[in-house]
């Protein structure tokens, strides 16, 4: 199978490379060093650029209401049994990430899961519920104009994790995610096994358009669901999952970084590492580990529910 990709954009400065592929850095080194302020800001938060300052948007005065009907949460059913979970290399696209092996059949029980990511206004409404404090890039406590159906960003795996109890439901973990993206036959996206750039938020969509990237409304592609008909399971925002980042049965591979002490994402991005030279992640079998404390601009999550409320501890 061979990926058609676009010519990746100029690689980051090397120091960028300590969070991105030997894991994350503490907190003071996020603070003080400057390789890192395209992604962080002070305090250790993952962030974007600052917003440029504008005057404060009222909730009453955003016209979402009239110009952006609320997209509502809907869960859909994915059935008990077995998948094949992982990869024994990328083919033409190269050998992958040794933390993707070996390709292995894993069975999960009957599950249901978000068709969406879960948006700004779906989030809005456990911030308005539970009192808990926004996002920090959310003005005078309100998203920002226009992105009621945004997924949310700037959220923490513990911040995640509430909001899927406070509603109800569940992080899903990492076996039932990847099965809800790509199905029994071993498909690559969510969509089959070839990549297109029209099918899902990614950096080689926006290159494709020669744009700035940017989130974009949950469900806007609708040729690149997965076979179980979930939205943006490739692309828009990682989606943290349950799970720590642990290797899977019969890998081998040394890795440092595997333990109790990164929370995995799936799924890619509109903003990913691809400018950092990690390659291609929007495949459903990629895996990607970050401190659960991490916020950052391209990380977001869906929620899982069990039926008979037989829910999994989520940490």
């Amino acid at each position: 199978m061979l990926i058609s990709v676009l010519p990746e954009p100029a690689a980051a400065e090397p120091t960028c490379r300590r969070c991105h592929v030997n894991g994350p850095l503490p907190s003071a080194d996020y603070q003080h060093d400057p390789a890192c302020r395209e992604c962080h800001l002070p305090g250790g938060e993952r962030s974007s650029d600052p917003p440029a300052a504008s005057p404060a948007v009222s909730r009453a005065a955003a016209p979402v209401a009239k110009t952006e009907p609320i997209i509502q949460q809907k869960m859909v059913p994915v059935p008990a049994g077995p998948f094949w979970m992982g990869n024994n290399g990328r083919g033409a696209d190269g050998p992958g990430d040794e933390d993707e092996r070996p390709l292995h059949q894993v069975t999960v029980e009957a599950f249901s899961i978000d068709q969406y990511e879960t948006t700004n206004a779906m989030y809005d409404a456990f911030v308005k519920a539970t009192g808990r404090r926004p996002p920090k890039h959310w003005l005078n406590g309100s998203y920002p104009p226009g992105k009621a159906n945004h997924p949310i960003i700037f959220i923490s795996w513990h911040e995640a994790a509430d909001f899927c109890q406070w509603a109800g439901k569940r992080l899903p973990t990492e076996a039932e995610w990847e099965k809800a993206a790509r199905s029994t036959d071993k498909r690559i996206f969510p969509w089959g096994n070839d990549f297109d750039t029209t099918k899902a938020n990614t950096p080689q969509h926006w290159l494709a358009l020669n744009q700035k990237g940017d989130t974009t409304p949950v469900g806007s592609f609708e040729t690149g669901k997965s076979p179980y008909g979930l939205y943006d399971m490739a692309g828009n925002v990682y989606e943290w999952v349950a799970d720590w980042y642990l290797p899977y049965p019969g890998n081998q591979f040394p890795n440092r970084q595997y333990g109790h002490r990164l929370k995995i994402v799936r799924g890619g991005s509109w903003y990913d590492c691809l400018s950092y030279g990690c390659g291609l992640s929007s495949p459903s079998y990629n895996r990607s580990r970050f401190n659960p404390d991490v916020r950052n601009k391209g990380f977001g999550f869906r929620c899982a529910r069990s039926p008979q409320s037989k829910q999994p501890a989520a940490r």
